[in-house]
C-alpha cells in the first residue's frame, strides 16, 4: 500500500504549472486561467513555512528577492532601466560585477520619448526594451517613471515625461503593456510625489488632495487600471509626515483599495524606515535596506531587513495578522505566475538591428525644433561647406552617468560621429570649447583641462567656418541631469553662455543644440539662427541629430514641459523656499494645480517656450475643426473633428492639441488643460482627417468638499491648436 502524500503532489502540481499548464497568454488574458492561478496560490502558500514566506518579501542581493528551493519557486531578479537594462550589479554592493555579455542598447530618455507625443511608439520602445530584459533574465524592469516636472532644477526630471499628467498618462499605458507582453514586470515609479532629488530621503510634502489627485496622481492611475502594472515602486520622500513607500493613504487606500491594484508594491532602495507601517501599509517586497550587504556587518545583513526578522517577531508577538504576510506572499505568487513561472515566455532579444532602428525612430521623432531663423535648419549635406561643431556635448558619452538609469550600451552615435558620418562633403572640425570633468556619482570632479585654451581654440575654428553647431546643455554628472541631487543653477553651466556671447562675435552664423533633460535659462536666444532640443537620445544620438539635421527626418516634436524665462516664473519657485526645495524638513506645494503650462497660462506670463510647442521644416494649418454637437452631459462623448493641411514644401508630422478650459468655474482652475493629442502624418500639399474623443467625465475636478471627482455643469471652452500657446479656434459647448 502506497502513503499519499499531500505535500508531495501539491509541489507536483506546482511544476506542472511551471512546465506550461496555463500559457503566459492565459494567464494575462483569461480570467477562467486567473481563477485557477488563485486556487493555486493558496495551495502553494499553505505548503509555505513562515521563514519561507518572509524570505519572499525582501531581497537577498542588490537586485532580487530569494525563492523557495524546497519547492521549486524561483528567485525574482530585477534591473535598472526605464531607458535600458542596467550593467550586472555585485551580489552585495554597487559596483559594477564587470560582465563581458551585458551590453545593451541604450534607448532615448523619457523625455524624448513624451516629445513623440506618440503613444503607438511608446508601445515600440516597450516592447524591444521588454526584449532586452527578457533576454537577460530579468523579470522586474524597474520603470517607468511618471513622477511629474514641477521644478527645471530636479536632477531626474529626464527620466520622466513633462509636466502634464495627461500626457504622461496615455504614453505610460503603451510602453507598459509592451514591456510586459515580454513577460517581464514593468515596475512604474516613484508613487509619489518624488519631484526633486535634494533631500529625497526625508522631505515631507505638503498638498492639497486636489493638487494630489488632479496633477500627480493620474499617471500612476493611468498606469495600473489602463496599462495593468504588475509592480510599482515606492518612492524616497514623505507625503503628511509619512514616508510614501508605507504610506496608508498612498498604497492601502488609493492604490490597493481605490484602484484594486492586484500587484506587488516594491520598496525603492533604501526608502523603508519602519517594520510596523512598511508590514501594514502596503509595502510587499523591501529592497536595498543597508548598503553593505552580508560582507561587513551583522546589523544590515538581509535577515535584518525591517520585512524580515523584526517581521517575523511582529507576527509571532499577535502585533501584526499572518493575514497581512499572506496577502503580501499571494501578490509575489501573482507576480512569479505573470514572469519566471510561465514557461511560455517569449525567449527575448538583445542589441539586434529591429533595436536600433526603434531606437534612432523614437530619437528622431522626439527631437525638437524651437527656432528656425532663416531656414537654418536643415543643413544641405550635399554642399561643400566647413562646419565647426563646437562643445563637449558633440562627444560626450551620455548613456553613462546619470544614476541608477546608466547603460552600458554596445555601442553610443556620439553627434559628432553622426555629423561626421551623413556630411561627408562637408569639412567638419570640432573644438571642445568648454569641459565639465568626468562623471562620478555623488560628487563633482572639475576638469583638469585648460578652460581658456579649449575657449581659444573654438573661438579659431567658427571664425573660418561656413556653420556653427554649438552643442552645450547639461550632461549627465552630479548637480546636473542625475539622481541623487538638484542642479543648482537655471543657466547654462561650464562657462557656455559666455562661450556662445563669443562664439557670435566670430561667427553669427550659428545654431545650438541642447542635449539635456531639463529646460535652461537662454540669455542669447535672439542672437542664435536655430535651435534644437536634443534630449539624452541613447545608443543612436549622433545618427538620430543628423537625421534631422540634415532634412532626412522632418522633426515633429513637441515639449513635453515649459521652458520658463527666469527661474522665478516657474510656479514651484515663485512662492520661494518653502515652495522648492523647502526646508529641509517641510515643503508645501503652494502653486497646487496650476503646474507647469497651467501656471504661465493662468498667471499670463509668457514662457521662453510652450509646454506642446516644436516646429517643422514644413507648415501646417488646421482647419474647420467642431464639435459634433453644442450640448452634452454627463458620461457623454464629445467627438472633435477637423482637417489638417500641409501648406510647406516638406512631408511631415504635426500634432494636433486639444485643451479645456471652465470660464466661470465655481473652483480654482487652469485658464485650460490638454485633454487630447493626436499625431497625423501629412504628405506636403495634402491634407488629412483628424478626429478626437474625450469623455465629459474627465473634464471633472477633485472636488475636495465630497473627496471625489465632480463635474460642474455649465459652459466650456474647448480649446484646438499645435502648442499651448498657439491656439487656432475656441469652440464653446455646454454640459448639462
Amino acid at each position: 500500500m502506497i502513503k499519499y502524500n499531500k505535500t508531495k503532489y501539491l509541489i507536483l502540481g506546482i511544476n506542472l504549472l511551471f512546465l506550461g499548464l496555463f500559457s503566459f497568454e492565459g494567464i494575462t488574458q483569461n480570467i477562467g486561467f486567473e481563477k485557477q492561478i488563485d486556487e493555486k496560490i493558496d495551495s502553494i502558500i499553505s505548503l509555505l513555512t513562515l521563514e519561507e514566506k518572509i524570505a519572499m518579501c525582501h531581497a537577498q542581493s542588490k537586485f532580487s528577492t530569494p525563492g523557495v528551493d524546497r519547492l521549486g519557486i524561483p528567485e525574482i531578479w530585477m534591473s535598472d532601466g526605464p531607458h535600458g537594462v542596467r550593467g550586472e550589479i555585485n551580489w552585495d554592493d554597487w559596483g559594477y560585477a564587470n560582465w563581458t555579455n551585458d551590453s545593451i542598447t541604450a534607448f532615448p530618455a523619457l523625455t524624448c520619448l513624451a516629445a513623440t507625443f506618440n503613444p503607438k511608439l511608446s508601445k515600440e520602445y516597450g516592447i524591444n526594451l521588454g526584449e532586452e530584459a527578457r533576454y537577460r533574465k530579468k523579470d522586474v524592469l524597474l520603470g517607468p517613471g511618471v513622477n511629474m516636472y514641477r521644478t527645471p532644477l530636479n536632477g531626474r526630471n529626464f527620466e520622466y515625461m513633462g509636466e502634464d499628467p495627461f500626457l504622461t498618462s496615455k504614453m505610460v499605458g503603451p510602453y507598459i503593456q509592451g514591456v510586459q507582453q515580454n513577460g517581464v514586470a514593468a515596475c512604474v515609479k516613484h508613487y509619489a510625489l518624488n519631484n526633486q532629488e535634494l533631500w529625497r530621503g526625508h522631505i515631507n510634502v505638503e498638498i492639497s488632495d486636489r493638487a494630489l489627485y488632479e496633477i500627480y496622481l493620474p499617471a500612476f492611475k493611468a498606469a495600473v487600471k489602463e496599462g495593468k502594472v504588475w509592480s510599482i515602486m515606492g518612492a524616497y520622500n514623505q507625503l503628511r509626515g509619512q514616508h510614501t513607500t508605507h504610506n496608508e493613504l498612498l498604497m492601502n487606500t488609493i492604490l490597493k483599495k481605490d484602484w484594486a491594484f492586484d500587484g506587488v508594491v516594491i520598496s525603492d532602495w533604501g526608502s523603508t524606515h519602519n517594520t510596523k507601517e512598511a508590514a501594514l501599509f502596503g509595502l510587499d517586497m523591501e529592497m536595498g535596506t543597508g548598503t553593505d550587504g552580508l560582507t561587513t556587518s551583522t546589523k544590515n545583513t538581509y535577515d535584518y531587513y525591517y520585512l524580515a526578522n523584526p517581521f517575523i517577531e511582529m507576527l509571532k508577538k499577535g502585533e501584526v495578522g499572518v493575514e497581512v504576510l499572506n496577502d503580501k506572499v499571494r501578490r509575489i505568487l501573482r507576480l512569479m505566475f505573470r514572469t519566471n513561472m510561465s514557461e511560455n515566455r517569449p525567449f527575448g532579444r538583445m542589441n539586434n538591428q529591429e533595436h536600433i532602428d526603434v531606437a534612432r525612430k523614437i530619437a528622431g521623432e522626439g527631437i525638437v525644433l524651437l527656432k528656425n531663423e532663416d531656414s537654418f535648419f536643415p543643413i544641405d549635406p550635399n554642399k561643400k561647406m566647413t562646419i565647426a561643431v563646437i562643445g563637449e556635448n558633440a562627444t560626450k558619452s551620455m548613456t553613462v552617468g546619470g544614476g541608477s538609469s546608466e547603460l552600458k550600451a554596445k555601442n553610443e552615435i556620439a553627434p559628432l560621429q553622426g555629423l561626421q558620418a551623413r556630411f561627408k562633403n562637408a569639412t567638419i572640425v570640432h573644438a571642445m570649447g568648454y569641459a565639465s570633468g568626468p562623471s562620478a556619482y555623488g560628487k563633482v570632479l572639475s576638469s583638469t583641462l585648460n578652460l581658456e585654451k579649449l575657449k581659444n581654440e573654438a573661438l579659431e575654428v567658427a571664425s573660418k567656418a561656413d556653420v556653427v553647431l554649438f552643442f552645450g546643455g547639461l550632461n549627465k554628472n552630479h548637480l546636473q541631469d542625475c539622481e541623487g541631487g538638484d542642479r543648482q543653477e537655471f543657466g547654462l553651466p561650464f562657462g557656455q553662455n559666455e562661450l556662445l556671447n563669443d562664439l557670435l562675435k566670430v561667427n553669427k552664423n550659428l545654431g545650438v543644440i541642447l542635449v539635456s533633460g531639463n529646460a535652461v535659462e537662454m540669455p542669447w536666444i535672439n542672437s542664435v539662427k536655430g535651435l534644437i532640443q536634443m534630449w539624452y537620445l541613447g545608443s543612436e544620438a549622433g545618427n538620430a541629430i543628423a537625421d534631422v539635421a540634415s532634412g532626412d527626418v522632418n522633426p515633429s516634436g513637441k515639449l513635453p514641459f515649459t521652458f520658463p524665462k527666469k527661474l522665478s516664473d516657474n510656479a514651484a519657485h515663485s512662492f520661494g523656499k518653502l515652495s522648492y526645495p523647502g526646508d529641509s524638513i517641510n515643503q508645501y506645494y503652494k502653486e497646487d494645480i496650476l503646474v507647469g503650462y497651467r501656471w504661465h497660462d493662468t498667471k499670463k506670463i509668457q514662457p521662453l517656450f510652450a509646454f506642446g510647442e516644436g516646429k517643422s521644416y514644413t507648415t501646417f494649418k488646421l482647419s474647420d475643426f467642431k464639435t459634433d454637437k453644442k450640448q452634452y452631459v454627463q458620461n457623454e462623448t464629445i467627438v472633435i473633428s477637423g482637417d489638417v493641411l500641409n501648406t510647406g514644401k516638406f512631408n511631415g508630422s504635426e500634432v494636433v492639441q486639444i485643451y479645456v478650459g471652465k470660464p466661470k468655474s465655481k473652483v480654482k482652475r487652469a485658464l485650460k488643460e490638454l485633454k487630447g493629442f493626436q499625431k497625423v502624418e501629412v504628405f506636403k500639399g495634402s491634407s488629412n482627417f483628424v478626429k478626437i474623443s474625450i469623455n465629459t467625465n474627465n473634464l471633472s475636478f477633485y472636488d475636495e468638499s465630497i473627496s471625489n471627482w465632480n463635474l460642474e455643469k455649465g459652459d466650456y471652452l474647448i480649446y484646438v491648436g499645435n502648442a499651448s500657446n498657439n491656439i487656432s479656434k475656441e469652440i464653446k459647448i455646454t454640459i448639462n
